[in-house]
């Protein structure tokens, strides 16, 4: 949709909080439920911490029950990497910022089924909330067309 470059920002990952690095540059993850958007039902999208570019909305976010954010799809699929991931002794699909390379959290296909089976499980400190009426002052107006229908 947006025609603006993502990129990882140098000046950006040293303002970083302890587990906002740990997270995005060293891939840990933060514990359930004790993170800032496992919870949240307010309107708006998700974007990189580092770069800024649009990963998820709020229209796709869903309950899983993990503890974590889980979305059923990314809001732009170029901005996602899957990488395989062999730790903890078992073969997982890692997600990261394609432009940012941020690691984000890991896809699983326990999502549900009506809405494609994906669970996009994510670290709430890869991302920042931007609500949908900051979009247009943030620079992400376009995403804007997500919510008219919710507000008709």
């Amino acid at each position: 949709m947006s025609t603006t470059t993502y990129r990882k920002d140098p000046a950006v990952v040293s303002q970083l909080s302890k587990r906002q690095y740990e997270v995005t540059q060293n891939d840990a993850t933060e514990p359930p439920f004790r993170n800032e958007f496992w919870d949240n039902h307010d309107d708006g999208i998700y974007v990189d911490v580092v770069s800024g570019e649009p990963l998820f909305s709020s229209t796709d976010k869903f309950d899983s029950g993990s503890g974590w954010p889980s979305f059923t799809r990314p809001i732009e699929p170029a901005n996602i990497v899957k990488n395989s991931d062999r730790t903890l002794w078992m073969v997982r699909t890692e997600v990261r910022s394609a432009n940012g390379d941020s690691h984000l959290g890991h896809l699983f296909d326990d999502g549900p089924r009506d809405q494609g089976g994906m669970r996009y499980c994510i670290n709430s400190a890869a991302l920042r909330f931007v609500p949908v009426d900051q979009l247009e002052t943030e620079g992400y107006g376009d995403y804007r067309a997500l919510f008219t229908s919710k507000e008709s």
